[in-house]
């Protein structure tokens, strides 16, 4: 038996494929409902976010937890703990504008990454708003992106 610990000790992230089907069912009950259903995942509310892709220029629209901030709120770009940054982390790199939907509230935000000072007085908003995000801290190496989206201002 060893004495280290490994990050496959806090369990693993659900494969890719299996966020990418989650995600396309979310997105499409929730557009077929009228965005009036499908706004919390797990008793945690979430967010409908729409962007431009980076390599493929089209229109994305994903689920991601809600985490309100100020006048806008916080994306997290944890992938559940995996080692690698989500797909969506480099459309917002490229494309920065976009759009928040919470419940009725639509909101045309800018993002941008925290700063890495600004971060450990985020991650309890985050936390408070998606308990899971500590564990998924716990279970990578790598420094989990936090984007700042604030409402822009042209």
């Amino acid at each position: 038996m060893s004495d280290t610990t490994t990050t496959a000790d806090h369990g693993k992230p659900p494969p890719r494929w299996v966020l990418k089907t989650m995600t396309r069912v979310h997105v499409f009950l929730h557009r077929l409902t009228g965005g009036k259903a499908f706004n919390k995942l797990g008793g945690d509310e979430v967010c409908f976010v729409t962007m431009i892709g980076a390599k493929s220029g089209r229109t994305l629209t994903i689920p991601l937890m809600y985490v309100p901030y100020q006048e806008g709120v916080l994306l997290v770009a944890s992938q559940g703990g995996a080692p690698k940054n989500p797909v969506w982390y480099n459309n917002l790199v490229k494309h920065p504008d976009i759009e928040v939907r919470h419940r009725s509230q639509v909101m045309h935000l800018r993002a941008r990454l925290a700063e890495p000072e600004e971060k450990p007085a985020m991650w309890p908003i985050c936390d408070e708003h998606y308990a899971p995000f500590e564990e998924y801290r716990q279970r990578t190496d790598r420094d989990i992106p936090i984007f700042v989206c604030e409402p822009r201002t042209a």
